[in-house]
């Protein structure tokens, strides 16, 4: 009895003790996971120019209920919106056509989102950077031919371009043979080069009057990496217009303020002219009167007449040199007023026919000359004639007198 009580005891005690064990042991089922997320996201990926990029993407749920989509990713980035395969194949075309640049980290927006449910979605963010080992240097190549050339007074413009290789131009410098001043600081691709050509750089020991000179443009990228365009620049010889025309207005002011002089002095000297010659005439009149009274009188009858008639004719003869001390006659003054016409004829003759044809006439400083000589000689010749003052309040009274029919007909009777 006592053995079997052993053994129930033992047996009771073993089978508490598995029950126990059973109960320590249950398994403990984990939380199910219910956020959406991708599990492989590499953040970064470099890809050389001359391969392609396959990489699969996997979200923690079953992908066949999920969509996929990129945004503002490059060209040529592509990914399939059921299985989240990203692939890239990176062709030079890409990078030669300035859509795609070396070196650039292009920053893309990648998600996934539910079909069935709009509001379970995950967005992220990757970056992707393309590189070359192939050396493709950036070159500067301006608007122009290797040479130009311009005109003083003209302006010199030059666009430069950059036609990038697998790194781009970050900054240029200008360099001149000579120096001169840009309108503006040039300092990158894009940039115009403005110069406008001041007169009077050519100088006169300049060969062929023209002057020629080198601009250096010269562009480096990050590695200090140049590239240096040149152009030639030949500056010819040329006008300054604007100087020429205020010195020929000038001369023609001068020119139409002496002739205005001179038609002043020419209504003075014909004036005293004819007054002179009104007096002579009136002397000659009497002393002619007084000799033919004296003869009809030396024919008459009467004593005290014929006495009259002797004496009349010595009167006569009497008033001559009166007449020649009262109103000589100034032949000197006869010939200045002929000059004075004559010139005034000869100015405006000069003043029609070496006007401006154009608004830059190329003939201007020709005609300049001329005027200049001529008006100096008509000056010279004048010299000893005393010029009027010019009356500003009737300035048109003496061209009128000057151009009226009745001198205009005295003098051309002279003439002939």
């Amino acid at each position: 009895m006592k053995p079997l009580l052993t053994l129930v005891t033992v047996l009771f005690l073993f089978l508490h003790g598995q029950a126990q064990e059973v109960t320590d042991t249950t398994i403990q089922h984990p939380a199910t996971d219910t956020i959406l997320r991708i599990r492989n996201l590499n953040p970064y990926f470099t890809v050389h120019v001359d391969s392609s990029l396959s990489y699969k993407l996997e979200i923690n749920k079953e992908q066949k209920n999920y969509y996929w989509y990129l945004k503002n990713s490059p060209v040529g980035l592509r990914i399939n919106k059921d299985n989240g395969t990203l692939t890239f194949k990176a062709e030079k075309a890409y990078f030669l056509s300035g859509r795609l640049k070396y070196d650039v980290e292009y920053k893309v927006q990648l998600g996934v989102q539910s079909l069935d449910n709009p509001t379970d979605k995950a967005d992220t963010m990757f970056t992707i950077v393309f590189f070359n080992t192939e050396i493709i240097q950036s070159k500067i190549r301006p608007s122009v031919s290797a040479s130009i050339t311009v005109d003083e007074g003209d302006t010199a413009r030059i666009s430069l371009n950059c036609e990038n290789g697998n790194f781009p131009i970050e900054y240029i410098n200008f360099e001149s043979s000579i120096p001169i001043k840009p309108e503006y600081q040039i300092t990158k691709c894009k940039d115009d080069f403005v110069w406008f050509v001041p007169y009077d750089f050519v100088k006169d020991n300049d060969p062929a009057k023209t002057k020629e000179f080198r601009v250096l443009f010269i562009g480096a990228d990050k590695f200090r990496n140049k590239d240096t365009a040149v152009v030639r620049v030949v500056v010819r010889d040329a006008i300054n217009y604007p100087l020429k025309k205020q010195e020929y207005d000038k001369l023609v002011t001068d020119y139409n303020r002496y002739i205005i002089q001179l038609k002043f002095t020419f209504r003075t000297l014909d004036r005293k002219i004819k007054k002179t010659r009104n007096s002579r005439v009136a002397f000659d009149m009497t002393s002619s009167s007084s000799a033919l009274a004296g003869t009809i009188l030396s024919t008459s009858k009467n004593e005290d007449q014929k006495n009259v008639g002797r004496v009349l004719p010595a009167v006569g003869v009497t008033l001559v040199p009166v007449k020649e001390a009262v109103s000589p006659n100034k032949v000197n003054d006869q010939n200045s007023v002929s000059l004075v016409r004559t010139s005034i004829r000869r100015l405006e003759y000069i003043l029609q026919e070496n006007g401006l044809v154009s608004d830059k006439d190329p003939e201007i400083v020709t005609k300049t000359a001329k005027m200049k000589a001529d008006l100096k000689q008509i000056q010279q010749q004048l010299i000893d004639v005393p010029l009027e003052e010019i009356n500003i309040e009737d300035p048109k009274e003496a061209a009128k007198y000057f151009e009226s029919k009745k001198v205009n007909r005295k003098y051309r009777s002279r003439k002939n």
